[in-house]
């Protein structure tokens, strides 16, 4: 039986990247999985995909940083299949600028997108959560917040937040039976990091003890871990997953 059959998770940002690859990947082992992405369109290729391999994949339109986005997701959720198993709170945007340009929008976007953004979701989910008194929380964080990276003070600081939202939640749901933990990915592959220009990409694969940038299968991996019965007794941790960039 595969592992996480009959598993009903929520992925968000789950249209490309990382969470594109985190839908497949759950799927493939038996999850029923709930997609969201600010275009529903987006999301028609995973879709294709999870149902051609004989999944159940349902997709939901939606911006994160609106509150009565998460709610409706995760209502969606309820409905279509009765609860909800697992949340992966992955979407996120950037607004790259050095501090002295960066603007009060800049700032706020990001934080309301990677930081609120994933409050709401995480908040959301907790109420069938806490019902069913069973649960596997995912955010997805960065490597960035634990090493800073220049021209990224708005994006470091709300996936920083993500480590103290993960670990109070944690104790506050731990009774319950829910877990809450944060993969943090370092330089991977996708669309987001596509437009960096090529010396940086050969600067942070040169930073990188494995030598290689990741990809974003080499993330779903470690989510698919942390929700399936092998990280039932993980919680509230920062599971980094960066090939060693944030050894210096």
């Amino acid at each position: 039986m595969s592992e996480l059959a009959g598993a009903r998770v929520l992925v968000t940002g789950a249209s490309r990247g990382i969470g594109r690859a985190v839908a497949l990947e759950l799927a493939r082992h038996g999850a029923k999985v709930a997609g969201l992405a600010t275009r529903r369109a987006n999301l028609e290729p995973v879709a294709a995909a999870v149902r051609a391999a004989g999944g159940e994949f349902l997709e939901l339109e939606g911006d994160v940083a609106d509150p009565k986005c998460a709610a409706a997701c995760v209502e969606a959720v309820l409905e279509a299949w009765g609860g909800l198993d697992g949340l992966v709170a992955n979407a996120g945007i950037t607004r790259d600028n050095l501090l002295l340009r960066m603007s009060e929008q800049q700032f706020q976007e990001v934080i309301a997108t990677n930081l609120g953004g994933v409050f709401h979701c995480v908040k959301a989910a907790a109420r069938p959560m806490l019902k069913q008194r069973s649960g596997r929380m995912v955010l997805v964080g960065s490597v960035v917040a634990l090493i800073g990276n220049p021209g990224q003070a708005n994006y470091c600081a709300a996936k920083a937040g993500l480590h103290g939202l993960a670990r109070s939640v944690a104790l506050e749901l731990g009774s319950r039976g829910i877990t809450v933990n944060v993969v943090a990915p370092g330089y991977i592959q996708t669309e987001m990091t596509e437009d960096l220009p090529e010396a940086a990409k050969a600067a942070l694969t040169g930073k990188t003890a494995l030598g290689r940038p990741g990809t974003p299968e080499d993330v779903a991996g470690a989510v698919r871990f942390l929700l399936g019965p092998a990280g039932g007794y993980i919680t509230g941790q920062i599971l980094v997953v960066d090939g060693g960039l944030s050894l210096g």
